[in-house]
């Protein structure tokens, strides 16, 4: 999975909060931030502080791998995809864009 843009991050975690069942909220208290916060962090707003990033994150249970993509082994990619590891961010930026139109 490869998040190139802010919004693209930012459609990761909604994407993961839907998942989880929490609203923006529920998220923000989690995360210690106002819930404005979360609803421009999920439009994409760029220079939001690297720390509250990273500290939503970790409240969805997402876990940022620095790793090459093209360094993987079909294997281990499969492998990701079987136990639902993987998450395919160009599926739900396309997701996200069709809800908007």
């Amino acid at each position: 999975m490869r998040v190139r843009t802010p919004s693209e991050l930012g459609a990761l975690i909604r994407d993961y909060r839907t998942r989880l069942k929490l609203d923006q909220k529920s998220l923000a208290e989690k995360v210690g931030v106002s819930r404005q916060w979360i609803v421009e962090v999920e439009k994409g707003k760029s220079g939001a502080p690297l720390g509250l990033v990273l500290r939503t994150m970790e409240a969805l249970g997402i876990v940022l791998d620095a790793q090459n993509e093209t360094l993987i082994a079909a294997k281990d990619k499969a492998k990701s995809q079987a136990t639902g590891a993987y998450v395919d961010i160009n599926a739900i930026v396309s997701g996200a864009r069709k809800k908007k139109k």
